[in-house]
């Protein structure tokens, strides 16, 4: 099925979640006019309908292939991709000195929502290098950004993260990978990466890796770990290409979905000659990491909204067109479109507060990205409180919207040829990649709790909670209730209490969130949005904020439980 761009949706958030009005008001942003954003959401949900989409299947069918050392991608994309390099999309937020258009992370949010929602797995690869240019443009050289930063803006030269080892996965300091002084500046870099998203393809002419590794004699855990520039081509001085570095994909990555996203085992300094640069200090490159992996985690969470957008997209139109059985109490017996059944029209409703609310989620998520950037007082905080609701919330949204579009085709979702199962088996890997859920969830109840002695989280569950009473009292009560469980783990809760309590509390917090951000929609709707947005809305706050004060008592429920049986008894 063809994808169509939610442009006036999305146009919606960005107007009153993020609130690019108020952000066009900055010189910073002062081109992020009204008409400029509906033509960049315009434009990039034609590009992505256009030259995008119609790869998603042929990517997921015929995959990323590995062959003496090079990966390629199937016929189309090398052109779709070039296509977007051309047109500037990857340059929307990019910093102007670089030949970024400096535009707010809002509207590059807008471009991968698009592009991920036409071909989930080949956005993966603009969406790299957006975390590549952030950890260099924060933490780099001069020479450094000068060298490598316009190239990567424009897309012609990608980037990678490179954190996780066969021994090391979300415990990065458990890493084994060394970087050696070579004499002169720069280092020798050895060891393997695995799981690494578009370590190796064919689309652009040379590939930034970052790479986490262990100079000598470093203290031990993450304290000890440095941050490396390592292309895969040299630089020449002139900016040219040179020889080709000591590194390879030494293999591909056998997935459950995103098949044309090559996932890469990369072999750095098998010949002991793999060069790198060091990025920032040393010992400190787990912060500079943390600058790329807190976009990535944005952008993930996007993902749960593109892969929920598609899968409603399909599973809407095969509702309105499959023919099945009579309306149950019609006097008529002939078949009718099973959009006409109750539970379908359960299922599609669901599927469209869960897509909108998390899409709302996102852009307010975006919009205070924005403000930090702008160094509004407060912002950054409440941006960086809002990442683990918008990552963990937003990819479990994009399961659950899948899984119902595949239940909505019924056994026609459970065969390949419909397309509704690749959404399921491409969403699946979004709440673990960047920090697992529980990770996520964690980090929640461990650090951003106590952000300012509790006070930054307080204060976004109290304005929900405000804005919310006498319109959607469900809401209210769900804001009230995360306030409550927030209080308890901040004061009498253990550790183990907070963890264990962690994701259903996490949970709670996005909804509350989510579905303030989609009230605020319901209340600015025009056109044809304002007959569709307060439903959505009052399903939201009825239905899903209600099924989420229910976690409460999870929430605060401790650890006790879950230790009443040792290890091997649990493990049966």
């Amino acid at each position: 099925m063809d994808f169509t761009a939610p442009t006036a949706d999305q146009i919606l958030a960005i107007r009153v979640n993020a609130g690019i009005g108020e952000l066009a008001n900055h010189p910073r942003f002062a081109a992020a006019s009204a008409d400029m954003v509906e033509a960049i959401v315009e434009g990039i949900g034609q590009f992505a309908a256009g030259e995008w989409a119609p790869l998603n299947r042929l990517g997921d069918k015929e995959g990323a292939i590995l062959a003496n050392g090079t990966v390629s991608l199937p016929a189309g994309f090398a052109e779709a991709y070039q296509a977007y390099v051309e047109q500037g999309w990857n340059a929307i937020a990019g910093d102007e000195a670089f030949g970024g258009q400096g535009l707010p992370f809002t509207l590059a949010a807008n471009v991968l929502e698009n592009l991920g929602a036409a071909n989930m797995a080949f956005s993966l690869l603009p969406m790299l290098t957006v975390g590549a240019i952030d950890a260099i443009h924060h933490h780099g050289s001069e020479a450094q950004k000068a060298t490598y930063l316009a190239k990567l803006v424009s897309g012609e030269w990608s980037g990678t993260m490179n954190l996780t080892e066969p021994q090391a996965g979300s415990d990065v300091g458990a890493l084994r990978t060394t970087a050696t002084p070579r004499g002169d500046g720069t280092w020798s870099i050895k060891g393997t990466k695995i799981f690494i998203t578009w370590g190796e393809h064919d689309l652009a002419r040379n590939i930034v890796h970052l790479v986490l590794a262990r100079t000598p004699g470093a203290p031990a855990g993450t304290r000890g770990i440095s941050l490396f520039l390592v292309p895969k081509y040299h630089v020449n001085s002139d900016g040219s290409l040179g020889a080709r570095n000591d590194l390879r994909c030494a293999g591909l990555e056998h997935k459950l979905g995103i098949m044309a996203s090559p996932t890469c085992v990369m072999s750095f300094g098998d010949n002991d000659e793999c060069i790198g640069e060091m990025i920032g200090a040393e010992n400190e490159g787990l912060k500079a990491m943390f600058t790329m992996m807190n976009s990535a985690r944005i952008n993930v969470g996007n993902q749960g909204v593109q892969i929920a957008e598609r899968a409603l997209q399909q599973a809407s139109h095969y509702a309105r067109e499959r023919i099945q059985s009579a309306r149950a109490g019609s006097p008529s017996r002939d078949s009718v479109a099973i959009i006409e059944h109750p539970d379908v029209r359960r299922m599609l409703l669901r599927m469209r507060a869960l897509t909108e609310g998390a899409r709302a989620l996102l852009y307010y998520t975006a919009g205070m990205v924005d403000r930090g950037a702008l160094e509004i007082d407060g912002a950054q905080a409440r941006a960086d409180c809002l990442v683990p609701l918008i990552k963990a919330w937003g990819t479990d949204i994009g399961c659950e919207v899948a899984s119902l579009g595949v239940q909505i085709h019924g056994g026609m979702g459970f065969v390949e040829e419909t397309g509704a199962a690749q959404h399921y088996r491409d969403a699946r890997i979004a709440p673990i990649y960047e920090g697992t859920n529980g990770i996520q969830a964690a980090d929640l109840v461990t650090r951003k709790l106590g952000y300012e002695g509790g006070a930054v989280l307080s204060a976004l569950l109290a304005d929900a909670a405000r804005e919310c009473t006498g319109k959607a009292p469900d809401l209210a009560a769900l804001a009230e209730d995360c306030i409550e469980v927030a209080r308890w783990m901040a004061g009498e809760a253990s550790l183990d209490d907070k963890l264990a309590g962690s994701v259903p509390f996490c949970t709670m917090c996005a909804v509350a969130v989510a579905g303030w951000q989609l009230q605020r929609q319901a209340e600015a709707a025009e056109g044809a949005l304002a007959v569709t947005k307060p439903v959505v809305a009052r399903y939201f706050a009825e239905h899903v904020a209600t099924e989420a004060r229910g976690l409460k008592a999870a929430a605060m429920a401790g650890s006790g439980l879950l230790y009443a049986l040792d290890a091997e008894a649990l493990a049966g």
